[in-house]
This record gives C-alpha cells, sequence and structure tokens, in this order.
C-alpha cells in the first residue's frame, strides 16, 4: 500500500547492544538512517542519509559504515538498489533508552523521537501488538505511536509525531 502523503519520511534508528564487524567490536553504538521515499517504497528513488555516532573511532565508523551501506551483504544490501540518492554521513552525537514498551534516540539537534509499543486495552497478557513477516529489520515488529519524531538532517524535515512507530530486539550476522 502507497503511504498516506505523496512521501514516506522515515527514520531508522538502530542501538547496537553488543556485536563485532570483522573483528572490529561495535557495541554500545548507535547509527539512524534517515530516508524520504515516493509513497511506495519499493518503487526506488530513495534519498537517504546515514547518522553515525560521535563516539565511534574511526575504525569502528567504518566497519558500522559498510554495514548501514549494505557492501557487507545483509539486509541494507537489499535496499541499495532502492537508493536513487545518497545524501551523505554525518558523525553525531546519540542518547538512547530503551525502557519496556518506550524507545527514545536523540540524535544532536538532527533526530529526536520516543515511541511506545501499542498494547490492546483487551489484552490481558501485556504483550503488546506485534507485526510478523515483516522481514527487514527483524521479521516480528511491535506496533507502536511515535510520541515524538522529529527529523532535520541532509536537507530532510518533518514531524512525524502521533503517527505509528515499530520497534524490536534483532540479531543480524553474516
Amino acid at each position: 500500500m502507497p503511504a498516506d502523503n505523496d512521501r514516506c519520511n522515515a527514520a531508522l534508528a538502530f542501538h547496537v547492544r553488543r556485536g563485532e564487524i570483522n573483528g572490529v567490536d561495535v557495541g554500545g553504538l548507535n547509527v539512524c538512517v534517515v530516508a524520504d521515499t515516493p509513497a511506495v517504497m519499493g518503487e526506488g528513488g530513495w534519498k537517504v542519509g546515514v547518522l553515525m555516532d560521535a563516539a565511534a573511532s574511526p575504525e569502528q565508523a567504518e566497519a558500522l559504515g559498510k554495514v548501514f551501506g549494505g557492501q557487507l551483504g545483509g539486509p541494507m544490501e537489499g535496499l541499495g538498489p532502492l537508493i536513487g540518492e545518497m545524501l551523505g554521513m554525518e558523525s553525531r552525537e546519540f542518547t538512547y533508552a530503551d525502557e519496556g514498551r518506550g524507545h527514545s534516540v536523540r540524535i544532536g539537534g538532527a533526530v529526536d523521537m520516543a515511541v511506545e509499543d501499542f498494547v490492546s486495552p483487551l489484552d490481558t497478557t501485556g504483550a503488546g501488538v506485534k507485526v510478523s513477516g515483516a522481514g527487514f529489520p527483524a521479521d516480528t515488529l511491535a506496533a507502536g505511536r511515535a510520541i515524538t519524531s522529529t527529523v532535520d538532517a541532509f536537507g530532510m524535515a518533518w514531524d512525524n509525531a502521533g503517527k505509528n512507530s515499530f520497534s524490536a530486539p534483532f540479531a543480524w550476522s553474516a
């Protein structure tokens, strides 16, 4: 289905709890991919920028850049053909928090997002609403709502507060 608007604007924030890329420890670091896409994302022509954690050493930034640039295969490689314009990569200070059903990231003055996973009032388990079969970045995502969601980076600016959000812990490996 196409997006509700002419364009789909998304920020995909990733926190690496633990991990290694070709011998380089990247645990504790963060990356955010910001994208402006057509209403039907599969049509391609995406405009994409990458925000890298300022805490990353040059070696860590290079390793993460290869993963999120798709050069090492994996899920990001599959997005490569959809990208029409790569707007660059910038290093910024990240603040990340994961508090149960609440997740937030602040990236300098570029991104401010806080989302809350949705739990149906009829769900006596409190497990929350899940979307399965997504495939990217994980097969099952928690559905939620953006409490705040502003982006001002790479010439793109939007406010998606009140719109849908998805979150999930997941593992990528090669």
